[in-house]
Formats: C-alpha cells, sequence, structure tokens
C-alpha cells in the first residue's frame, strides 16, 4: 500500500485515524500497530513474518545488552551487540544481496549456481537499520532500554516511516511513545505536510517521470543530447519530489499521530559542495552512517590515508545499502572521489574567490546530475553510455530544436518548471515576507488552505485516471 493511492488516501488512513481518536490513550499505541502490521501485510503478508524476526532479535538482544551493562560485564555486552549486528547483516544480506552476490561468485569462478528465488521485503533496509541503531544505543547507554515488546515493534513498524523512512533513531521518540501532545494545531499541521507531499508525488514526481522514463528507454546512440540532459534533468527533480514527497508525507503522518521526526530534506539542489549536498540530502541516512560507522572509525580526526579509507568504506556502504547492483556501489564510489577531491585539492569553504566558489557550485550540480544517471540505470554499462551520449560522444548534434524535446515542454513543461522553482527556497521566502504584513498575512492564511485543496483534488484526479504512481525508494 503506498501513501499517493486512493485506498490509503480515502479508506486506511481516516479509518485509522478515527479508530485512533476515539479510543482511549492507552489503548492508541496498540491502534496504531496493529494498523502498521495491516499496512505492511498488504499485497505481500509473509514479509511480515521477515519484521517480526527483526523485532524479536533486536528486543531480545537489546535486554541482553542492558542486563549486561547493568552488570558491569562489558565483554558480554559486546558480544551480545555482535550477534545482533551480525543477525541483522545476516537477515538484510540474504533478502537483499544473496542474489547478488552469487552472481559475483559466478562470474569469478566460472561456475553457474542458481539464483535463490528469494523477493526483497519492501523497506527491510530502513527498518533494519532502525532496530540496529536502537541495540547499539543501548549498549552505549544512550538510550535506556525498552522492556514493553510491543513498544519496540510500534517504533520498528510504524506505518508512516516503515517503508522509506525517514530512519528515525529511537532516542529522538522515546519519550513520545509513551507520552505525546495531540492538538488540533498540531492535527491541522500533520494534515497540511501530508498534503504537500501527496501534491509533490503525484503532482511533480509522476509528471517527471513520464519524462525521464520515456527518454531513458531510447537508443542513446542516435539520441540528441539536448534530449538525454532533459531526461537526466527530470529524474534528477523526479527522485527528490519523490522520496521528499515520501518524507513530508511521513513526517505530516506522524504528526497527525502526536509524532514529532526530524526533517529529511533540506533544499538538496541548492548546495555548494558535496559535502552540503549530503547535508540536506536524505539527512537520517546521512547522519546513520555518520553516528554508527564515520565516527566509530575515526571520522576525521585521523591521518590523512586513515581519512580516506574511512570516506572509502562509509561510501562503499552507502552505494550498496541502496541496492545489489553494481551501478549502485559505482555511484557511491562517484561520491567517495568528489569528496576526497573536495576536501584535499578544491576546499571550496576556504576560497576567497566568489567564483571559485559558483564554479564549484556549478561542478557540485553537474556531478549530481550524472551521478543521478549512473544510480537510475538498470545496467552500469547503461548509465555510462547514457553520460557518454550526454557529452557527445557518439557525435550526435545538439538540437535545442529538437522535435521530441520540444513536445515534452509543451505537455509537462509546466512541471519541469514548477520543479525547477519548488527545489529552491524561493516560494518560501516569497511566503516569509508577505507574513511580516499584517494584511498579506491574513490573505495567505486565508488562501494557502484552499490552495491545498485546490492541489490535492487535482492530483486525485490524476490518480483517478490511474496515472503512473510507484515510489522509487520503495526498491531500497
Amino acid at each position: 500500500m503506498v501513501f499517493s493511492s486512493l485506498l490509503f488516501t480515502f479508506i486506511f488512513l481516516p479509518l485509522v485515524t478515527g479508530l485512533f481518536y476515539l479510543s482511549k490513550e492507552k489503548y492508541r499505541n496498540y491502534v496504531l500497530l496493529v494498523a502498521s502490521f495491516l499496512f505492511y501485510a498488504y499485497g505481500e503478508p509473509e514479509f511480515v513474518y521477515v519484521m517480526l524476526l527483526s523485532i524479536l532479535i533486536n528486543y531480545c538482544f537489546a535486554l541482553l545488552v542492558n542486563r549486561a551493562n547493568t552488570a558491569g560485564q562489558k565483554n558480554q555486552a559486546k558480544l551480545c551487540l555482535f550477534l545482533d549486528v551480525a543477525l541483522n547483516l545476516a537477515l538484510l544480506f540474504v533478502c537483499k544481496y544473496l542474489n547478488f552476490a552469487i552472481s559475483i561468485g559466478n562470474a569469478l569462478f566460472q561456475k553457474e549456481l542458481p539464483m535463490a528465488d528469494i523477493t526483497l521485503p519492501i523497506g527491510i533496509s530502513f527498518f533494519t537499520f532502525q532496530a540496529l541503531s536502537y541495540v547499539i544505543d543501548v549498549y552505549y547507554e544512550r538510550v535506556n532500554v525498552q522492556k514493553n515488546p510491543l513498544y519496540i515493534a510500534l517504533y520498528i513498524s510504524f506505518f508512516p516511516q516503515l517503508i522509506a523512512g525517514p530512519i528515525v533513531r529511537y532516542h529522538s521518540i522515546e519519550e513520545q511513545i509513551t507520552k505525546r501532545v495531540y492538538s488540533v494545531n498540531k492535527f491541522g499541521e500533520g494534515t497540511q505536510r501530508f498534503l504537500l507531499g501527496f501534491c509533490k508525488k503525484i503532482l511533480l514526481s509522476n509528471h517527471l517521470a513520464v519524462v525521464a522514463e520515456g527518454i531513458r528507454g531510447m537508443d542513446v546512440h542516435t539520441a540528441s543530447p539536448s534530449l538525454l540532459w532533459l531526461g537526466s534533468i527530470c529524474y534528477s527533480l523526479q527522485i527528490f519530489y519523490d522520496f521528499s514527497g515520501y518524507s513530508d508525507m511521513a513526517i505530516g503522518l506522524g504528526k497527525i499521530f502526536g509524532f514529532e521526526f526530524e526533517e529529511n530534506f533540506n533544499y538538496p539542489y541548492i548546495s555548494r559542495s558535496v559535502t552540503e549536498f549530503w547535508r540536506r540530502w536524505h539527512i537520517s541516512l546521512g547522519q546513520w552512517f555518520r553516528d554508527y560507522v564515520y565516527i566509530p572509525l575515526g571520522g576525521s580526526k585521523v591521518c590523512v590515508p586513515r581519512h580516506i579509507l574511512n570516506l572509502l568504506i562509509v561510501w562503499l556502504l552507502t552505494g550498496i545499502w541502496h541496492g545489489a547492483n553494481y551501478n549502485f556501489v559505482v555511484w557511491g564510489l562517484i561520491y567517495f572521489c568528489l569528496l576526497v577531491l573536495e576536501k584535499y585539492a578544491v576546499k571550496p569553504e576556504q576560497r576567497k574567490s566568489g567564483l571559485l566558489r559558483i564554479l564549484w557550485q556549478a561542478v557540485t550540480l553537474l556531478c549530481v546530475n550524472f551521478a543521478w544517471v549512473i544510480f537510475n540505470s538498470l545496467h552500469l554499462k547503461d548509465g555510462i553510455r547514457y553520460c557518454l551520449a550526454m557529452i557527445g560522444y557518439y557525435h550526435i548534434p545538439f538540437e535545442i530544436m529538437n522535435e521530441q524535446l520540444l513536445k515534452y515542454m509543451r505537455e509537462y513543461g509546466f512541471f519541469l518548471l514548477a520543479g525547477l522553482v519548488f527545489a529552491t527556497p524561493a516560494a518560501k521566502k516569497i511566503g516569509s515576507v508577505l507574513s511580516r504584513n499584517r494584511m498579506s498575512a491574513y490573505a495567505a492564511d486565508l488562501l494557502l488552505p484552499i490552495c491545498y485543496g485546490i492541489a490535492f483534488l487535482w492530483a486525485v484526479s490524476f490518480l483517478i485516471l490511474g496515472a503512473h504512481n510507484p515510489f522509487i525508494y520503495f526498491n531500497f
């Protein structure tokens, strides 16, 4: 079940919300827990067993780690933590990476081992990382162990962020699980945030996807570079509105049920460097790797070769986290190379020249765009060929007045322009300026709900017509 569907929006969500607020406060968490399992079971019920196994493993090992810590048995606590990490990664490996490993083994040793008949459980990377962070934080005594297994089950399975994040850390909602604030204003804010994400997904991401996928399916050896650039830009915006739209909906749903989740995106395409881009894009994943991999390895407070090795490990893992394919590994390595270049050669934050900073910002956006081409490719060689065709490697003329390009612009140019505008804080700044004037603020307060309502009905009309509607990050 996806958030941007008629079933979820008009049946599942109203029923769960109504039942939640009609229940006594002490039963509300259990309403959410049952709803979360029903949400996850929709379509593929057998995946629930994988999630239940993850919940059981991490609940039990957190208790064991806490008991050993309390008794002062640090070695035993460390062993329990090691076993927990090993079991979590083994579960993730079998479900997500086993066939990739078999294909690598077959290629290296000239074997023909059969592939395992395993379907990837939706959102396994997200809920595995959440569960791991909980046990690790218990080990380091950053959070108190939770003895109620149903509360841990809710933390790991809570449906707003279960499928595609953000990756919620237990310390951020530890108190909220048992004690939350409910108000009409908070409910209204949550509804507005959900509608924002809903419209981002359906009106922007889905329409940009038609252009990106249509152009990706062309023969790059004969396609105009201008058309390929249009496709790559549309995909860069598509994946942003797809994922940030889902995060908006998750944060909004959390507010509706009394939870406060941290932000997951902060206008990444205005970044002036690659480092800044990854502080603004998928913030929860970047923070997870920083806190549980990069800093434990020594971070940047080590010698240069070790620092470079730390970056290599983090970005190899980041690439592999996204999927079992060579293109994701190369995508991660691209960012590793860019970050090493940035930190040890370019150093944009130390440059006094505004021109050099602007130049590096342009280079950052170009590299991000090329990296998305690799990320979006079915096979690594396809992505490389697409990138080569974009820079004219196949000697196809760069035709700005290409007939197909003009056709796409006539049909989808509005969505591309809107996507470019809303990828910057321009609209937010305009709203901030208007809010300073009393009359303008009053008009904005009156018109904003109407605008949201119109946009929502427009988006729903596309769902009724059966518009293209998958979430990219459901694959991870």
